[in-house]
Formats: C-alpha cells, structure tokens, sequence
C-alpha cells in the first residue's frame, strides 16, 4: 500500500477496524497521544507524519479551504459526511485509495466519499 491514513477523533471507530482487518496503514488521533487538538493541529500532525487524514467533521472542510486559499500546503483529507455515508462504503473507498492513490495526488485536496 503506497498511501498512509492519519484518522480523526472523529471517524468511526470501526473505519479504523475494518481498514486495519484489511491491512492498511492508519494511525489514529488518539493512538497518536493528540486527542482534542484542534483541526488545524490535526493537518499540521498529519504533514508531519505524511499521511492523509481522513475525517468526518466538517470543520476541517473549513480549515482545508482557508489553507487553499492561503497557499499553505496539507497532505489532503479524505472526508465522508457521517450521516450520508455508510461505515462500509467509508471502508471499502479508503481501502482503494490506499492501494491505488499516492501521496502527491491528494497534496491540498479534499477528496469527498463516496468515490
């Protein structure tokens, strides 16, 4: 797998278990030792780390636009509104992202599920 996934406090927990049962590399907010950070804190952890965060808060759609719009550069989200995406199709499109997507093709996107 080429790409690597930074969770949100925010994804359902089980996102996490079923991307893990099929082996692709995520760590999650909490996991990482960051919980209530705020959202721009959980771009700049994920930048660090090289991953992509995926998230189901829209508050990190915001954040995501005003770092667009001020040229400051993040390693992209992956986002899936809680109510109008199911857990397995979460699974399923973050599964294929990490297999199929690299790093580079999500640089300061945000990539919206379902696919």
């Amino acid at each position: 797998m080429s790409l690597r996934l930074y969770m949100d406090e925010n994804a359902h927990g089980s996102i996490t278990t079923g991307l893990r049962q099929r082996k692709v590399d995520v760590l999650t907010v909490q996991e990482d030792g960051r919980s209530g950070i705020t959202d721009p804190q959980v771009l700049d952890r994920a930048a660090e780390l090289n991953r992509v965060l995926f998230s189901q808060d829209d508050d990190l759609l915001a954040e995501a636009k005003k770092r667009q719009i001020a040229a400051v550069s993040f390693p992209g989200i992956v986002f899936a509104h809680q109510s109008k995406v199911s857990i397995g199709t979460c699974i399923r499109d973050l599964e294929l992202i990490a297999q199929l997507g690299e790093p580079t093709e999500f640089l300061n996107r945000v990539q919206f599920l379902p696919l």
